[in-house]
């Protein structure tokens, strides 16, 4: 437990950050009210997104469509919790990534649990171009899988020493006799 208590953290920071700026979010603003931060460009906002993240399948109206998107987080949550106590303590930026990702699907589960939707309030657009609504934990969980991404495409360390001899020993043969 205690080598994954700083990713524990990192979770944990995730959840509280986003539920305050939610909390914070849905006193001082009125549903769908929208303040310019950068004329423009940017505003906070408060909408409610009954679909997943960046308001994907907000439109799509299915009986219990909270309950059914609750149940595949949770199903989402145990597979990377699983994938994530399955990596070597090697693979850090994996963790943090894995981190991030769990945070975020925590962060927005809860308020699909608790109001039945979640929270959205950072609006980015330029002229006529809208990017959908987000949050702390969409951004958490967007950074994650970037941070994923970027160590799968990462070409691999050297090998400690004698682990390629090892590797050429394991190595099965063609059937050839040289």
């Amino acid at each position: 437990m205690r080598r994954h208590l700083p990713y524990l953290v990192v979770m944990v920071a995730v959840v509280l950050l986003d539920q305050a700026t939610k909390a914070i979010v849905a006193r001082t603003l009125d549903l769908h009210q929208y303040v310019s931060l950068v004329d423009g460009l940017l505003s906070l906002s408060h909408v409610r997104n009954r679909g997943a993240a960046f308001g994907f399948l907000s439109d799509w109206d299915v009986p219990y469509q909270s309950v059914l998107l609750a149940v595949l987080s949770v199903a989402a949550l145990f597979a990377i919790v699983l994938y994530f106590l399955r990596l070597p303590t090697g693979a850090r930026l994996s963790r943090v990534a894995l981190a991030l990702v769990l945070g975020g699907a925590v962060g927005n589960l809860i308020d699909r649990v608790r109001l039945g939707y979640v929270v959205d309030f950072v609006h980015v657009y330029w002229r006529q171009h809208q990017w959908p609504d987000f949050n702390v934990a969409d951004s958490a969980i967007t950074v994650g899988v970037t941070l994923l991404v970027l160590d799968i495409l990462r070409p691999p360390g050297p090998l400690p020493a004698g682990a390629e001899a090892a590797i050429d020993a394991a190595a099965p043969t063609t059937g050839r006799i040289d």
